[in-house]
């Protein structure tokens, strides 16, 4: 059944960054579905910029482990879509190629980073995409675009191939339309490989199933404090009272180290930024460097033209936490810090399965409201803690404020990726019967 998909979408909402008019497919059980893929994913003989000008023009001459093996089961890989640059973003907004617009309201942002797959499963352009996830980028967008999205637990799936940002928190993980899509996703991608260190050999073969009974969700209070929408706080509580009618039992829980959380990521992730993206010096990786120049001039002005303003910040941030004298007070603390919210996740699993509240703590905001770069952080304020424990989340839509979608988050115990599927499954059927 091999052949050719024809794809030349009506990309009005800039979801892509390059799109494949002629898609190749083979046999499998993804064949002939047309999958879009983020720009920092490698996929062998298609430009991957991160959204970047540094890495214009670049093309991978390989695949990353779960392009391999989405083209292994016949997917059409049909375009590459917009993002933050380097996933360095809440809103999709800093990409060097112009900002994606919300199919729900083009005049807000479908969030970020991995905003351009959010918006083009959204719109209808692809019925799967994959994206990114390091401190809520997949679940961000499914929210602010009315979508599911998964991160599964660090080291389910293969990071091999993904440009870095921050590798001890980011995973690649699947969006669709629906549940049972993006699980159909996730039993293709999550298989082993060897070259991912951080991967534990535990593939993802899994049938949702709707049966909830007996389930114990946790409800933390701090997932419904200061900073978030009342009326998305009374979408997500609803919700929450639907898993209870299909036999689930709520139990107040605490996670007391959320207080710390977005400071620890904010410290972490810039510092492995920093690291990360010292490759692209215009010898290893970038545009060539002007030789007339003394290296430091060279190396100064590369950056300077290529990186947009929000990378340029990270990377100073990182720098500075992890420069002598100062590694002790942020870095080693963050990492503390991070233990801490893990243990308290711990804990809380002991007593629960799930636990439950909204994605975003807002809906989407318009297009370029957000100019304080600290009030773009604080937006990471719930999904941030899930990648600092590591620990499978999914966004599921569950209404709307406005006319906008409002995500409800499920996160669970390390590797019961299967049991957080059941239950955002579990809910999404009720809703939609």
């Amino acid at each position: 059944m091999a052949g050719t998909l024809n794809f030349s979408p009506d990309d009005r909402y800039n979801a892509f960054i390059t799109t494949c008019r002629e898609a190749p497919f083979g046999d499998g059980a993804l064949a002939g579905v047309a999958i879009a893929v983020k720009d920092n994913i490698s996929t062998a003989g298609i430009r991957t910029t991160c959204a970047s000008r540094i890495l214009e023009g670049y093309v991978p001459p390989y695949d990353a482990h779960v392009v391999e093996l989405l083209r292994r089961e016949g997917a059409a890989i049909v375009g590459k879509t917009n993002m933050d640059e380097f996933g360095m973003g809440s809103t999709t907004e800093t990409s060097a190629f112009g900002p994606t617009r919300n199919p729900v309201d083009p005049s807000r942002v479908p969030g970020g980073s991995s905003g351009g797959s959010a918006a083009a499963v959204a719109a209808g352009l692809v019925p799967m995409a994959l994206g990114t996830d390091t401190g809520g980028s997949i679940r961000c967008p499914a929210a602010f675009c009315g979508i599911v999205g998964f991160k599964p637990t660090y080291g389910r799936v293969s990071r091999y191939g993904l440009i870095a940002y921050a590798n001890s928190l980011e995973q690649i993980g699947p969006m669709a339309r629906t549940v049972e899509d993006v699980s159909r996703l996730m039993s293709v991608i999550a298989r082993y490989d060897p070259r991912d260190s951080t991967m534990l050999d535990r593939p993802y073969d899994h049938q949702p199933s709707a049966n909830i009974s007996g389930l114990q969700v946790g409800v933390p209070e701090e997932y419904f404090g200061e900073g978030v929408d009342e009326r998305v706080a009374k979408r997500v509580r609803d919700a929450i009272g639907i898993l209870e009618d299909l036999g689930a039992t709520t139990v107040p829980v605490s996670i007391p180290g959320m207080r710390y959380a977005l400071a620890a990521y904010y410290v972490i992730c810039t510092s492995e930024a920093s690291s990360n993206l010292a490759r692209f010096d215009g010898v290893r990786y970038g545009p060539a460097v002007d030789t007339r120049k003394t290296w430091h001039e060279a190396y100064q002005d590369l950056r300077q033209a290529n990186f947009g303003a929000e990378v340029r910040r990270r990377i100073m941030l990182g720098t500075f936490t992890l420069s002598a004298g100062y590694t002790g007070r942020y870095y080693a603390k963050a990492q503390v810090a991070r233990r801490n919210i893990a243990r308290d996740f711990e804990r809380a699993f002991c007593d629960v399965d799930i636990i439950a509240g909204p994605t975003m703590p807002t809906v989407a905001f318009r297009l370029g409201e957000k100019n304080d770069p600290l009030s773009l952080y604080l937006a990471d304020i719930l999904t941030a803690p899930a990648n600092l424990a590591g620990i499978p989340a999914i966004s599921v839509p569950c209404g709307r404020v406005d006319g906008l979608p409002v995500g409800l988050q499920l996160m669970g115990r390390q590797f019961e990726d299967e049991r957080v599927i059941d239950t955002a499954f579990a809910y999404e059927q009720e809703v939609r019967a």
